[in-house]
């Protein structure tokens, strides 16, 4: 077994209310995930990430757990969650599970006995409940927003305070709390028994609070985050955390612990990934970067140099459930943001989304799929405001709030219910247009979004050179607006202008993102918008 699988792996993200319903409820669920696992091997990938399919009320899609070692009942029992690792196992992919230690559901048995017991309880030491400022408590203890918009703190009736970073449904848990750390323990171990190949831990950033939970002292929060350590996030405490999880580890090996930790850079993101602490931290900073040559190469660059230090894999990431897909995204003005409302131009985003996988795929560590962006699907961006569920919606000045956009069930085939995704429609609406991006409809079909990620992660698996190491080679006298780099008798050279641009051609074309591009007298006009992958 390789231990270090993790390194180069290709990791595809499943938000599984959305990837595939076996009972006709609407809602997918894990043995649909399961009855779809030979098509995620037959693409290409390493792992499957799925985000929590614990038992919650679904306040925040499954990010409001209620009990961690249950499944939840939309999403099938606990044996077919063992089904479902076994059954992936056998065909050689890797389960990764998401797991969300900043804060519970607000119907976890334990915020239920503190809200019973109050004040002064050791139960409502697992949380953060304080009295109120002013003389009569009126006014919450400091002066924090949720990320959800709105005052990071409700009041219960008894007059205290519980600080929730996201809806009021979460309630954040005090990490200062020995019970808090070894119930952490205990769920990890349970999970690990089960088969479970590594975590992705949610809000990574966000368990330790700085001491006294003093205030900021200014509204506009929300803007500073990712630019700036708060005292709420990116504290330096986390780091003892992570180490004690490792040590978890030792009993698992080959199992692997990821990072969500939104830090004002990527050499902040690098300490989650020190070599006693955590295996890799994804590249935020990647994600928001544009369409843009110059952009592009400095944020490659500065991954590398923050991650090489350390021993970690940098890794490269472009779409999820928390951000517009970038196929819309890039069909959009640069500074549009990564929630977004408006479909741009169509045909460019998806022009430009097929360039950028190309360049993720050929870059040095791993690389994160996130479900159907293999079918160039775009974000439903009209759906009704009536249907959305995303809690930061319906939040005044907190997150866009337009996070459903990118969770509308896939498409499988042409026709049908719900395309194929179940036989009792879906739980959020499909667009008229889904069936002609479906899997069935993109399948064998040469040129289409689908053929060239299978045809990327076949090449990416049999070229040595691609995936592992920490480097790339940069061709400077590269035209402007073209990136232009080598890795072992490997090249990718990447046109991020509209425009062709003639270059001499590095070797012989292996993959291109929009089609032929004939080679004549050792040059090349390498289309706008295109990434091609050569061999030297």
């Amino acid at each position: 077994m390789n231990s270090e699988w993790w390194r180069d792996a290709v990791i595809y993200q499943v938000y599984p209310r959305s990837f595939a319903d076996s009972d006709g409820d609407g809602t997918g669920d894990l043995p649909g995930i399961r009855s779809r696992l030979p098509y995620l091997r037959a693409l290409g990938v390493d792992a499957v990430w799925l985000s929590p399919f614990y038992a919650s009320p679904q306040a925040d899609g499954g990010y409001d757990v209620s009990d961690y070692r249950a499944v939840d009942p939309r999403y099938g029992t606990l044996d077919d969650a063992r089904a479902l690792i076994s059954s992936a196992h056998e065909i050689g992919l890797k389960i990764i599970a998401d797991i969300v230690p900043n804060h519970s559901s607000d119907q976890h048995e334990w915020f239920q006995q503190a809200l019973a017991e109050g004040p002064g309880s050791p139960m409502r030491s697992r949380y953060h409940f304080l009295p109120g400022r002013g003389p009569d408590g009126s006014e919450p203890p400091n002066d924090w927003d949720s990320i959800f918009g709105g005052p990071a703190w409700t009041r219960v009736p008894d007059g205290e305070w519980y600080l929730h970073l996201f809806a009021p449904e979460q309630p954040d848990f005090n990490w200062n709390s020995p019970e808090v750390a070894a119930e952490f323990l205990d769920i990890l171990r349970f999970w690990l028994d089960l088969g479970i190949d590594g975590f992705r831990i949610d809000v990574a950033h966000g368990l330790v609070k700085a001491e006294g939970l003093p205030s900021i002292g200014h509204s506009d929060q929300l803007h500073l985050l990712g630019n700036d350590v708060m005292p709420f996030f990116d504290q330096d405490g986390v780091h003892e955390i992570y180490r004690t999880w490792r040590r978890v580890l030792a009993d698992y090996p080959g199992r692997i612990f990821v990072a969500e930790a939104w830090t004002p850079t990527v050499a902040r993101s690098a300490n989650y990934v020190r070599p006693d602490e955590l295996h890799q931290a994804f590249n935020f900073e990647y994600l928001d970067t544009a369409w843009d040559a110059a952009a592009l190469r400095k944020v490659i660059d500065s991954s590398l140099d923050a991650m090489r230090p350390v021993g970690a894999p940098a890794t490269w990431v472009l779409s999820n459930h928390d951000v517009t897909r970038h196929a819309t995204r890039f069909a959009n003005p640069p500074g549009s943001g990564t929630q977004i409302r408006t479909p741009g131009d169509r045909a460019l985003g998806l022009r430009r989304a097929r360039a950028a996988t190309l360049l993720m795929l050929a870059l040095p560590g791993s690389a994160y799929v996130y479900q159907g962006e293999e079918l160039g699907l775009p974000d439903v961006t009209d759906l009704p405001d009536e249907v959305r569920q995303d809690p930061s919606f319906h939040r005044a000045n907190g997150q866009d709030g337009f996070r459903d956009g990118c969770r509308v069930p896939l498409p499988w085939t042409r026709t049908g219910s719900s395309y194929g995704f179940g036989d009792g429609g879906s739980w959020l609406p499909q667009p008229d247009s889904w069936g002609e991006l479906s899997v069935e409809a993109q399948t064998g079909v040469e040129g289409s979004t689908l053929e060239l990620y299978r045809s990327a992660l076949k090449i990416r698996r049999e070229t040595s050179g691609l995936g592992a190491g920490d480097a790339v080679t940069w061709h400077d006298e590269a035209p402007a607006g073209v990136l232009w780099f080598e890795r072992s008798g490997f090249a990718c050279t990447v046109n991020t202008t509209k425009e062709p641009v003639r270059i001499a051609a590095p070797g012989d074309v292996r993959l291109s993102s929009s089609g032929p591009v004939p080679v004549t007298d050792g040059s090349a006009d390498l289309p706008g918008d295109t990434t091609v992958w050569w061999q030297i």
